[in-house]
């Protein structure tokens, strides 16, 4: 009889999750959808009188700024291909950045837009992108428009995960990540696909069988770091023996050299 597939973890919102798993051409696995972070629209919207264009680092930002009936107001500067997506389908025609705050950051002053611009963002963000935009000389305002509240592991995911077969994980975010790490139990074998260095720095606690660090924070590059982990994760007959509590470990690794 052969083995039982890995599980395939996802942690990110329902809908980015469901998402996710559309388009990998995975390896044989077993799904298993357990969101760490709720989204929530809260907004109320700014008064938007004398706005010059809107910047979104989220397709969740696009979104909850569609529920609150914002304008298309253009230029519309976003941070990567899935925000593009969720602003076009919204009707918004956005400039699109490669994928990280320091590249949106980049795009925006090397277009020199009229200013004020206004950044649509989460209750948790990080970059500083509108402090930093304005310090250069172009004024950028910025609105709370959703909350990410935390949520529990599934029961599944959590029994997943105490088990013996290898579980993978894709994270895509510092937050994330740190969720994960205070929920984790360390029996299952983990292979975890990191979207930065800064993801991977919030799963020292961790035991992991393996880890790939993404160069860059592209959807297609996660998708191949999954494809691989999925693979190695197949290989895996005999797991090895249960850790409980294993701070202060780390599994063989591949990816890129972040130092800091």
């Amino acid at each position: 009889m052969p083995p039982l597939p890995p599980f395939l973890l996802l942690t990110r919102p329902e809908r980015e999750s469901r998402r996710f798993l559309a388009e990998l051409a995975a390896e044989r696995a077993e799904p298993l959808v357990s969101p760490l972070l709720d989204i929530v629209t809260t907004g109320p919207l700014p008064d938007l009188a004398g706005v010059r264009g809107l910047i979104f680092t989220s397709a969740n930002g696009v979104r909850a700024y569609a529920a609150l009936a914002g304008p298309p107001l253009s230029p519309c500067f976003v941070v990567g291909e899935a925000t593009a997506r969720a602003a076009r389908d919204v009707g918004l025609v956005p400039v699109v950045a490669q994928g990280d705050a320091e590249s949106l950051l980049a795009l925006i002053l090397d277009h020199a837009p009229e200013g004020p611009l206004l950044h649509l963002r989460g209750t948790f963000a990080r970059g500083a992108l509108a402090e930093r935009l304005t310090a250069a000389g172009l004024p950028v305002r910025e609105a709370v428009v959703y909350d990410q509240p935390a949520r529990p592991l599934t029961p599944e995911a959590r029994a997943a995960l105490q088990g013996d077969r290898p579980v993978v994980v894709p994270l895509f975010s510092p937050r994330t990540a740190r969720l994960f790490a205070a929920e984790a139990p360390c029996r299952a074998p983990l292979f975890v696909a990191a979207m930065s260095a800064e993801v991977a720095v919030a799963l020292q606690g961790l035991y992991l069988r393996e880890q790939e660090i993404l160069a860059r924070p592209e959807s297609g590059l996660m998708r191949e770091a999954v494809g691989k982990l999925l693979k190695s994760a197949g290989t895996l007959v005999v797991p090895p023996a249960s850790v409980e509590g294993c701070p202060g470990k780390s599994g063989p690794q591949s990816g890129p050299d972040h130092r800091f």
